[in-house]
């Protein structure tokens, strides 16, 4: 009997919990474009907003029952003289857009909704982070890229910002980065221990002692084969949660998915993520209901052989997104639905 009873509760907080899933009135997604690409050395990263929107990012959406507002694409002002720094190149330029792009998405939280940057290069994460956290306040970061993006300005040896985001952006780094022209307004506002990397494969040796000496949590794509994606994501979130739950910002790069499936991409490397596993990602971490801003980047149409390359390197980063916003891949349907009587 009793274990009759336990089944019936068990089902109901099922359904429960599935019918909660279910119900994505309370979604919405305020989408800013950020056509910026002097974070790294290659044009053309600067047509990825116009070119997810193209492929029906916001009408598919809204058939998914999330409400929608498109904030267009920001500006970023010419940089005259924007000298090298040492090694660090275009920082002005960087400095500046990010300062720019922080504001916005501030903005947008300050709305209500949740944040979609799409880029452009990955060194808007700088801005988009930093803006996230300044209207939320502490954050939980996602960060799941082929790249650990987190070369100080010191470390890096090719100068290029797109990888170097997250240093600017822990704590735990201040001291070891360098003071940058417009870079004066960027506050560290991540801390190590809320930092979780997803798909890296391609790590510099100062990459890997900055992560080792901070004891980032990393699921490289050697963790990935070994755990499989679905244990990935109960440990990432399981890690997150284990102190106060704290929004989730999920910084993704599109190189992160396998250059067989997203070949339109600056630093592609093999043996990535497969289409399966980056979707999966998304959809776990909308489950959380935690999920609070999406950065969107690297996808670069000048980077494909093909146009059948660049259709599909946009179309996953549109499937990426829609997972973050209620998509299942076993259906939904609406709250209302009701069966058609005969």
């Amino acid at each position: 009997m009793r274990s009759a009873r336990t089944l019936q509760q068990l089902a109901l907080s099922v359904s429960r919990r599935h019918h909660h899933h279910h119900h994505h009135q309370e979604r919405s997604a305020g989408i800013i474009g950020a056509p910026f690409s002097k974070g790294q050395p290659r044009g053309g990263v600067e047509s990825g907003p116009d070119l997810i929107r193209a492929a029906g990012l916001l009408q598919r959406l809204q058939e998914q029952g999330c409400a929608v507002k498109d904030y267009g694409n920001l500006t970023f002002e010419e940089v005259a003289d924007d000298e090298p720094v040492g090694r660090v190149k275009r920082a002005r330029a960087v400095g500046g857009a990010n300062q720019r792009l922080s504001e916005a998405v501030r903005a947008v939280k300050k709305d209500g909704h949740t944040s979609v940057m799409l880029g452009g290069d990955h060194s808007l994460a700088i801005g988009s982070i930093h803006g996230h956290s300044a209207a939320v306040g502490e954050l939980s970061v996602v960060w799941v890229d082929a790249h650990a993006d987190i070369n100080t300005a010191l470390t890096s040896t090719t100068g290029n910002i797109h990888g170097q985001p997250m240093s600017y952006l822990l704590h735990e780094l201040h001291a070891k980065v360098p003071v940058l022209p417009n870079f004066s307004w960027v506050k560290p506002c991540v801390s190590a221990k809320d930092l979780v990397y997803i798909g890296l494969r391609d790590v510099d040796p100062g990459e890997h002692y900055i992560l080792e000496l901070l004891g980032v949590k990393v699921f490289s794509m050697s963790e990935v084969d070994k755990l499989g994606v679905a244990r990935v994501m109960e440990e990432t979130c399981d890690y997150l949660s284990t102190r106060v739950k704290k929004p989730i910002h999920l910084s993704f790069d599109i190189d992160a998915i396998d250059p067989s499936v997203t070949p339109a991409t600056g630093t592609p490397v093999v043996g990535g993520l497969t289409y399966r596993e980056g979707v999966y990602i998304t959809e776990h971490l909308c489950q959380t209901g935690l999920l609070s801003g999406v950065d969107l980047v690297e996808v670069n149409p000048l980077r494909g052989q093909t146009e059948q390359d660049v259709q599909s390197t946009v179309s996953t980063a549109v499937d990426l997104l829609l997972g973050c916003f209620g998509r299942r891949r076993e259906g939904n349907h609406p709250t209302d639905y009701r069966l058609p009587e005969p």
